[in-house]
């Protein structure tokens, strides 16, 4: 069974350097292990995701434009995550204020060709049917 997803979760992007922790804001006010429990809107940029330190995908523009300046080699940037569309598929059985929970299996697609996955969920205890 999935595992819920909370505040502080690590997590990884397949075009970047670093890990990252998910942020999860009070606002839906259903606690996991502790901590705020996250649905599949939480994929805010800079709010709810963090850069995960330097970008290496040619679709984001910093890094073509420093690749293209360094005559085709390869200049990863630092990561601006942009995320518009929500995690997927989510938690269809939980519901957090109306909307999907989210759980250790949701992937979210960067438009930098990267994605997103939850390497550790912030909590061990609450599983997901």
């Amino acid at each position: 069974m999935p595992i819920q997803v909370v505040n502080s979760a690590q997590l990884m992007c397949s075009q970047g350097f670093a890990p990252s922790a998910l942020m999860v804001l009070p606002l839906n006010r259903v606690m996991s292990g502790n901590q705020p429990a996250a649905n599949i809107m939480d994929n805010k940029p800079m709010m709810n995701i963090m850069p995960f330190g330097m970008c290496r995908s040619p679709a984001n523009p910093m890094v073509a434009a420093a690749t293209a300046a360094a005559l085709g080699v390869l200049t990863p940037m630092p990561c601006i995550p942009n995320t518009p569309a929500p995690w997927t598929p989510g938690a269809p059985t939980v519901l957090i204020a109306n909307m999907p929970a989210l759980d250790n299996t949701c992937k979210l697609m960067c438009l930098w060709a990267g994605t997103i996955q939850v390497v550790s969920p912030g909590q061990v205890t609450n599983l997901i049917p």
